[in-house]
């Protein structure tokens, strides 16, 4: 009986082991799905639709060649098509009835059922209107131009002849594919899905096949032995005392040779289990082998959706403006900020700054560099910092232009004051902008904002709703610096802390008049400038608001003499003027501000958070 367990035990294991390697070799299913696509005379760009990155499950494994050069980025689907703009591309799709990708090419202007251009703001001024209503067609100088480096991906990359690369892209995301722009985009694109290929029965069948091979070899074993004990002869043993021969002894060496067989009997008897313990250990090296019970407790039956009461309308969800830009976006966009800042603030190169500098802070560093190039010693603009980000406050917005807002700290010095940057991005080829440099005040307290991940609307300099229209802060508080308590707004603002109000309102106008010798004269005005109002909303109704101000000191003898600027100074620096004049000179500063204004009702008033002061222009009274 024990000898027909073992054999039942054996086969049973041979069965049991054999389907368990044969889920993992021969019945095994393929780890991915592949689709691929050769396209004949691809244009400059193509674009891989968002249906053709779903066409399967999981993340998408991009292998493109076709090109000297190579470059895959992708960003949000309104994105990449307001970057092609109305040129020409190759767009991939996929079709779901030949489950194949394919292959169109798609002229934005010719095409009716193309995505639109990119809307432009509807508070655009009208002669932006009446040039876009024109009959002449508009040329575009960048239709062919490099994506590389473009502030809209999300990411990108870059190889030569082939590139491979895995991305995870949700919903809503496209893939842009080109060369450089100038020449043909890559011709054979393949996209392969992982897929789930998992055998969750060939670990317990292996397993349990090595225990059963372990019992049946325990039967086969047991039973050899009961049998060698049953099969001696039964012999009869005559009655009385009598005496055997002894049987002579063994000698050492047939000792030896006895003893030796019995160790080779015991090794070859214990290779089995090893083997066995080292297939049922094999199979535990992978968790494809197993099934995940962790998952299955934690599943649960997908929740029916609760039916609407009859004559009950369905709940409307309101579509949120996503933000111009994601914090990983914003990181790397701060990251190509602070290297080029870094580079032009060291070489004073004005043409490098225009890259990435425009408005007032680029009047700022512009005359910085001016002056430095006379003066070694006066000091160099506080450096961009790419990290950290203590602040992301982006625009919701699916138009152009598009505003970010962003507060950078100095993690080596503490004590050095954050610094708040306004960005803007024109349209979709060009990228971000720093148009305000402003350090907050001491004790600043920023009020609380929307997460990066929402974003906030911007407000029109006209909007009504708060204590002030952005669009009036700059005026009143010229005024409130240039009068004081005599000013009209004074009351709206706050006091309190305000040290520009200190250093350049009436008190500070009285001291440097003070300082002059008696026969000069300095006469002050204060005058909107020329940078733009940008107002994001607040959690509390409120808005931060950046504005310039743009402050005139003209210094005039009033004895009939001349009078200059001070040997060495950074208005002789900028203006180049080293004389005496009888008109006089006069010098033009550049205030960059930060506002928090609350809302309508409040009990709360205009508040400085932060300021820039730069000397950008100097001469002579003309």
């Amino acid at each position: 009986m024990r000898f027909v367990l073992a054999l039942v035990a054996f086969i049973g294991a041979a069965l049991m082991i054999g389907a368990g390697i044969a889920q993992r070799t021969v019945l095994l299913e393929p780890d991915s799905v592949v689709l691929d696509v050769t396209v004949e005379n691809p244009s400059n760009y193509m674009v891989v639709e968002p249906e053709a990155l779903a066409a399967h499950a999981g993340q998408q494994s991009f292998t493109v060649s076709g090109s000297p050069q190579v470059f895959l980025a992708y960003g949000r689907t309104d994105d990449v098509l307001a970057w092609i703009g109305d040129t020409s591309y190759t767009s991939i799709g996929f079709d779901e009835e030949d489950g194949v990708l394919t292959s169109s090419l798609i002229t934005p202007a010719a095409d009716p059922g193309a995505a639109p251009a990119p809307e432009t703001d509807p508070d655009a001024p009208a002669s932006e209107e009446e040039d876009a209503d024109s009959d002449e067609p508009e040329e575009n100088p960048d239709a062919t131009g490099d994506p590389s480096g473009s502030d809209l991906w999300l990411d990108q990359f870059t190889d030569e002849n082939l590139l491979r690369t895995t991305v995870d892209l949700p919903e809503g995301i496209t893939v842009l594919l080109a060369a450089d722009g100038t020449e043909s985009a890559p011709s054979r694109i393949g996209i392969s899905w992982p897929l789930d290929n998992s055998t969750p029965w060939a670990g317990p069948l292996i397993a349990g096949g090595s225990l059963l091979f372990l019992i049946g070899l325990f039967f086969l074993l047991t039973g050899i032995r009961r049998h060698r004990r049953s099969r001696g002869p039964r012999r009869n043993v005559p009655k009385g005392p009598r005496r055997l021969p002894s049987a002579p002894k063994p000698t050492a060496k047939q000792v030896g040779r006895g003893s030796g067989r019995r160790a080779i009997g015991r090794s070859r008897i214990a290779v089995v289990p090893v083997v066995a313990i080292s297939a049922f250990a094999l199979t535990g090296c992978s968790a494809d082998y197993w099934p995940d019970f962790d998952a299955m407790a934690t599943s649960s039956p997908t929740a029916e959706p609760t039916p609407t009461a009859e004559g009950e309308e369905e709940p409307v969800v309101q579509e949120v403006t996503p933000p111009a830009v994601t914090v990983a976006q914003m990181e790397r966009i701060m990251r190509r900020i602070a290297v080029l800042a870094g580079d032009a603030d060291a070489e004073r190169d004005e043409s490098l700054l225009s890259d990435r500098f425009t408005g007032p802070a680029f009047d700022a560093r512009e005359a910085n560099y001016a002056i430095r190039s006379s003066l070694d010693d006066y000091a160099a603009p506080a450096a961009i910092r790419a990290s950290p980000l203590t602040l992301i406050l982006p625009q919701q917005a699916n138009l152009w232009p598009r505003t970010v807002m962003v507060v950078t700290q100095n993690e080596d010095d503490p004590t050095e004051a954050p610094i708040a940057l306004v960005l803007e991005q024109d349209e979709p080829r060009e990228n971000y902008h720093i148009v305000y440099e402003m350090a907050l005040a001491p004790d600043a307290q920023v009020p609380p904002v929307a997460p990066a991940s929402i974003g906030a609307p911007i407000i029109s300099p006209e909007f009504k709703g708060l204590l002030l229209p952005p669009g009036e802060v700059a005026a009143a508080y010229a005024d409130v610096l240039l009068k004081g308590s005599d000013s009209e707004y004074n009351d709206l603002f706050t006091l309190e802390g305000d040290v520009l109000r200190e250093q350049l309102g009436v008190a500070g106008q009285r001291e440097i008049a003070e300082s002059l010798p008696d026969t000069a004269d300095i006469d002050f005005t204060n005058e909107v400038g020329d940078g733009p109002t940008v107002a994001l909303a607040t959690n509390d109704s409120g808005a931060l608001v950046a504005v310039e101000i743009e402050q005139q000191e003209e210094v005039t003898p009033n004895d009939g003499g001349t009078i200059g600027f001070e040997e060495g100074s950074p208005g002789a620096a900028l203006s180049g003027f080293d004389e005496k004049s009888a008109k006089g000179v006069q010098r033009q500063v550049s205030l960059q501000l930060l506002f928090y204004v609350p809302g309508v009702g409040s009990d709360g008033t205009i508040t400085l958070l932060g300021w820039s002061e730069s000397l950008i222009n100097a001469s002579e009274v003309q």
